[in-house]
């Protein structure tokens, strides 16, 4: 087997899950062969280079082997080498997200929960009274 349809080999190099969300990816224009744009049905050979957006994070691929079945993690990795270029930018991603503070950790008020609502029920000394106004 020479070449082999883009959509099966993104599914047999477990880049994912299912061809149909393969397929979805490749129509998005998330993935590119040899700098071109790739459609489901465009074949991939050896030698070949694949670019792959996932997520905010976009990997360079050599294709190295070609399968149309899809295998064990260790048997998958065997059909791509990721470039150094892709490498660098990934583990240059990774830092980033984990410097960056998490948006909802700066949060100091809002809704209270149910155990800030005890605690404040708790506080609070109204006695017998129910209403705030003074008597």
């Amino acid at each position: 087997m020479e070449k082999l349809r883009i959509d099966k080999w993104l599914w047999a190099a477990r880049f994912y899950k299912t061809r149909s969300l393969a397929v979805e990816e490749i129509d998005k224009g998330r993935v590119r062969i040899n700098e071109l744009e790739a459609k489901p049905a465009r074949e991939v050979k050896v030698g070949d280079t694949v670019s792959l957006r996932q997520g905010p994070v976009i990997r360079t691929l050599v294709v190295r082997g070609i399968s149309s079945q899809r295998g064990a993690a260790p048997v998958a990795q065997q059909l791509y080498e990721e470039t150094a270029e892709s490498l660098a930018l990934r583990a240059q991603a990774a830092e980033q997200r984990r410097l960056n503070q998490e948006p909802a950790g700066s949060l100091e008020h809002g809704r209270p929960t149910k155990r800030d609502r005890r605690d404040i029920d708790k506080v609070k000394a109204w006695g017998s009274r129910w209403s705030a106004s003074a008597d």
